[in-house]
């Protein structure tokens, strides 16, 4: 299992294929997505890496936090997230995953925060049909009607579904595909809609309910940042390539 990597919605344009079909794609942006940290086994219970994304003024850093980003010598990040890969998958802190990790064609899963819409009613909130507009409603034409009432034991129930703040929820869109990828300018073009706004922060791994393209990258497409070159940067410099 590989990881997953930590992107920035740019906004959505489309892509044309070659008979003339536009795509309609959302644009990522990786922002130096570097490796921080490794969860393993032994000391945490689990394996995972943790990586942070875009850039962040020390001077708003709590100490505790500025050691942490010492330790793993890389620049103070404004997002960290962790990913849970298998212990073949570690990559070494201070590496640096590039655009190219995804491939073209393969599925992958985003998680982001949807926008926040305030406080809406059941119409808008929860697609409630609302009353009717003649025979004796006046005035609460939108209302959520009765919530309870007539009914044993004649309460409102938790979780009931009512007007409410709307928005700023977790939400994961799965089986989104890989259309295009920049290495050069670390963007990835995946189709279809992302939750999020612009400039958000979201995460994007491998789809789990599709299977990995054989040709995807393996333990990921990365950098060494730290001056020591990645395993298979190293077989390539050995073999002459």
């Amino acid at each position: 299992m590989r990881s997953g990597v930590i992107a920035q919605k740019v906004g959505m344009t489309r892509v044309f294929t070659e008979t003339g079909e536009h795509i309609p794609v959302t644009v990522l942006k990786l922002s130096n997505c570097q490796v921080l940290g490794h969860r393993t086994k032994d000391k945490n219970g689990y394996v995972a890496l943790q990586l942070g994304s875009g850039a962040r003024k020390t001077v708003y850093l709590p100490k505790a936090e500025r050691g942490q980003f010492a330790v793993a010598k890389v620049e103070p990040k404004r997002k960290v997230a962790e990913f849970r890969v298998s212990e073949d998958a570690l990559l070494p802190v201070g590496a640096e995953i590039k655009a190219d990790h995804f491939v073209v064609g393969q599925f992958v899963d985003v998680t982001g925060t949807s926008v926040g819409k305030g406080f809406a009613g059941g119409m808008k909130r929860w697609n409630f049909g609302g009353l009717r507009a003649t025979h004796g409603v006046s005035v609460s034409h939108r209302s959520i009607g009765s919530t309870g009432g007539r009914q044993d034991p004649g309460k409102t129930f938790k979780n009931k579904k009512m007007p409410g703040h709307m928005g700023v929820d977790r939400i994961t869109t799965l089986n989104l595909r890989v259309v295009q990828t920049d290495v050069q300018r670390g963007l990835v073009l995946v189709e279809g809609a992302v939750p999020g706004s612009k400039g958000g922060w979201i995460t994007v791994r491998d789809a789990v309910k599709k299977p990995l393209p054989k040709d995807a990258p393996k333990p990921g497409k990365f950098k060494v940042i730290n001056g020591e070159a990645a395993p298979a940067e190293a077989a390539a410099e050995k073999e002459g390539v």
